[in-house]
């Protein structure tokens, strides 16, 4: 998922540079969406893995 956030990434910073400012800004929008849900899996991963067995 991290993956993805970088590489949205880099294709709007890329698209910046160009010019095209339309791609450029979807690209951003996806890249803070993808590594918003990264965030919460992970930290719900996190909680869930310390949780003592019962």
């Amino acid at each position: 998922m991290l993956s993805w956030a970088i590489t949205f990434l880099i294709i709007a910073i890329i698209a910046a540079v160009l010019g095209f400012g339309g791609i450029a800004g979807t690209a951003t929008g996806i890249a803070k969406i993808l590594f918003l849900v990264f965030l919460v899996l992970f930290i719900v991963s996190f909680i869930m893995g310390r949780r003592p067995k019962l």
